[in-house]
């Protein structure tokens, strides 16, 4: 049983670390509850009715999706095509130029097609690099606060303030339930202990959950920098040592989008493609398309495989393994969003991410609603998972 004096710190830890995250923790879970079914949203918001043909209709090629965006984009290039596996559809992104789209964002362009017809659903204009759609909206606000790489860092401190309450709670929970049974909320009493009781009740309730979410997303506000430190320490390494300093090709000598997915399909069996990056886009090389393949099994749907096709021969020319901490990183994002398991899963989150945002609320209101005279000594002072430690 720790000490009176260890409890103290164990507080104020406790208090200060859930003081300085809870508001953007809120914005956070707000934010996060229609992401949840983001899906069944942007299907309310933007219905679209996709042809009705056989399931076994291939998809058009990858060439006549890259032709019709030239066609809409004039004096454009093809940046990446992403495939999507929830819906026949793929979205086409296009820029000026790739050295455009990295000093200006705002100046890409978005065609959606339907993949077995070939047919356009909608066209994009530059938008300054903001979203315009509600769930744009509310990805960016969870994800960065509308502020860029600073704006992931800043919530990845939350999250891991975050985590440091949790811990600090459940240190805190065991002494403060010695006089109380589980799941006891003192209703006769003043209407404070009532919220002191249902927050620390939520809390334990909510533990394992909100700490697992806490940790993959502070993991998950770290994709960027995790992504270009393999990049950099593997991958463009292989890269030089492969192109032996040879020129890039010009756009005349680089192979069909087509064939070179054909490659990229050829080497990652029993996989899917889910997008790929063509030559000279921030996120492939010169030299090659970068394909992304991923597991076809639930278990493995959320592992992602790059496979890189020469642009000028189509020839395979590798397919470097991510490191460990791409895999954690892989793996933590159906935990964080919970959106692995189809509809029954999604109703869970949402409920765990509701009692979470009680939790958050009702340590706020014990923490300003605080009576200025002490506590009864037969009341105990120590809560359990949020605010609610600044007694």
């Amino acid at each position: 049983m720790p000490t009176s004096s260890r409890l103290r710190r164990w507080a104020f830890v406790h208090k200060w670390t859930s003081l300085i995250s809870t508001l953007f923790l809120l914005v956070i879970c707000v934010s996060g509850l229609p992401l949840i079914f983001s899906d069944e949203i942007e299907g309310w918001l933007e219905p679209y009715s996709f042809a009705d043909m056989p399931e076994d209709t291939p998809n058009v090629s990858l060439d006549e999706l890259t032709a019709q965006t030239r066609m809409l984009y004039r004096n454009h290039v093809v940046v990446s095509i992403y495939l999507d596996d929830k819906a026949p559809q793929a979205y086409v992104r296009a820029a000026p130029s790739f050295v455009e789209l990295k000093v200006d964002p705002g100046v890409e362009r978005l065609a959606r097609f339907d993949l077995r017809s070939g047919d356009l659903i909608e066209r994009s204009d530059p938008v300054d690099g903001e979203p315009t759609t509600f769930m744009g909206v509310m990805l960016r606000l969870h994800t960065d606060l509308f502020a860029g790489f600073f704006g992931e860092m800043f919530l990845a401190l939350m999250g891991a303030l975050f985590v440091a309450a949790i811990v600090s709670g459940v240190v805190l929970y065991g002494p403060f339930m010695r006089r109380l049974s589980f799941g006891e909320v003192r209703a006769d009493r003043a209407s404070r202990l009532k919220w002191l009781d249902l927050h620390n009740l939520l809390g334990a309730v909510t533990l394992v959950w909100a700490f697992a979410l806490g940790v993959t997303g502070v993991l998950n506000e770290f994709a960027a920098p995790l992504y270009a430190l393999w990049r950099s320490a593997e991958v463009e390494p292989r890269l030089a040592a492969w192109t032996a300093g040879a020129p890039p090709p010009s756009p005349a000598e680089i192979v069909s989008a087509e064939s070179a997915y054909q490659t990229a399909a050829a080497a990652a069996p029993g996989m899917k493609i889910s997008s790929v990056d063509f030559p000279g886009s921030q996120y492939a090389s010169p030299y090659h398309y970068v394909f992304w393949a991923k597991g076809a099994t639930p278990p493995t749907a959320r592992l992602y495989s790059p496979v890189l096709v020469d642009a000028r021969t189509g020839a395979l020319a590798d397919a470097p393994p991510p490191p460990w901490y791409l895999r954690a990183l892989d793996l933590s994002r159906p935990l964080h969003f919970g959106d692995y398991g189809g509809a029954p899963l999604k109703v869970v989150w949402a409920l765990l991410d509701l009692a979470t945002i009680v939790v958050l609320g009702s340590g706020l209101y014990l923490w300003f609603g605080r009576r200025r005279r002490a506590v009864p000594a037969a009341v105990p002072a120590a809560p359990a998972l949020a605010p609610s430690a600044a007694e």
